[in-house]
């Protein structure tokens, strides 16, 4: 419902405006207050990347930053990453994320950007306190951190914006008439903007999600998605179709396709019936996390891989690493 008002092309939105604009007015104030020092910004001895958005959902963050963590790591830099930590329910925050840690505690997210990269993450409502608890625990050149490009109570040096290029900002408009946490002139005081899909514009980076193998979620063994037969595909993230297409454009075509909904807690009974033993359940790396626990062996998930262009790494890499070094000159090297 609320997607098709915020596409554009519903007018029901305007009973909504009124709604949008005092969230407009609150979220300007609280910006605004911050950038006064009337609340306090928590600042580090290294730089803080941040990847977020302007608008609710399923732009495809987290896959960027298992992107740029990876390519951090491979250049020897020491990351960390920090995250919100939504759909999950820890008993204390901060919590540092451990072998034992399941996505209940800690939120699907951040449980997938470590098993994927191996680097430290920690979550907490005040990210500050996250970015703190990771420094406490190691010696770190940079944390990045998956969202929270609203959350100014953490300073940043270095901001990306993730941008669907699909569906782009719908009508435009705050919450609740349309899909923005920010307006789109913010994107003026940002270092980089990424279009996920769709079309780009000039000063835009092109990116894509690119899924070849699929992953046994029981035994983790991995073979070509063209070799899976009768499958039902399923997927609780913001924008399900993206996945189901995604698994179309591999070359297979689902026999069934069931949307669950973002952050969706499964059971075992629940995804069970879905599929009968000679049918295959494919699912996405982020409902995969929660249900390895209870896998059965026709469970499989689909990872996919940012790609961007050639040329654009090293100048998205370049002002991060030079932060780094500018840290490192300043603080020492072992800071």
């Amino acid at each position: 419902m609320m997607t098709s008002i915020w596409s554009g092309v519903s007018p029901i939105y305007i009973l909504l405006l009124p709604f949008s604009w005092l969230y407009g007015l609150i979220t300007a104030l609280i910006r605004f207050s911050y950038r006064c020092g009337w609340i306090k910004v928590h600042r580090f001895r290294l730089p803080i990347v941040v990847i977020g958005n302007l608008s609710v959902g399923g732009n495809g963050k987290t896959p960027l930053v298992v992107w740029l963590v990876s390519k951090l790591q491979q250049r020897g830099w020491r990351v960390g990453v920090v995250s919100r930590g939504y759909g999950g329910r820890a008993d204390h925050y901060p919590l540092v994320l451990n072998d034992a840690t399941d996505s209940k505690q800690c939120g699907d997210e951040p449980l997938l950007i470590r098993q994927r990269t191996g680097a430290p993450v920690a979550v907490a409502p005040r990210r500050a306190d996250a970015v703190a608890a990771l420094l406490h625990a190691q010696p770190l050149d940079v944390v990045v951190t998956d969202d929270g490009l609203q959350h100014y109570a953490l300073g940043r040096n270095i901001e990306w914006v993730v941008i669907n290029g699909e569906r782009r900002f719908g009508n435009g408009w705050w919450l609740p008439a349309g899909p923005m946490r920010e307006r789109a002139d913010r994107l003026r005081s940002v270092q980089c903007i990424i279009v996920n899909g769709g079309k780009t514009y000039s000063g835009e980076v092109p990116m894509q999600l690119n899924a070849s193998a699929v992953v046994n979620v029981l035994s983790g063994k991995q073979q070509a998605l063209t070799s899976l037969t009768s499958i039902v595909a399923i997927a609780g993230i913001a924008h399900p179709q993206s996945f189901f297409a995604t698994v179309r454009a591999g070359g297979v075509h689902p026999i069934l396709e069931i949307s669950f909904a973002d952050h969706q807690v499964y059971q075992q009974h629940m995804l069970e019936v879905l599929a009968t033993p000679n049918e295959q359940l494919l699912m996405t790396e982020k409902d995969a996390v929660k249900c390895r626990a209870f896998a059965r062996a026709n469970w499989w998930y689909l990872p996919v891989d940012v790609q961007l262009p050639a040329s654009a790494e090293p100048v998205l890499l370049a002002p991060i690493e030079q932060a780094i070094m500018g840290y490192r000159q300043t603080n020492g090297a072992g800071a």
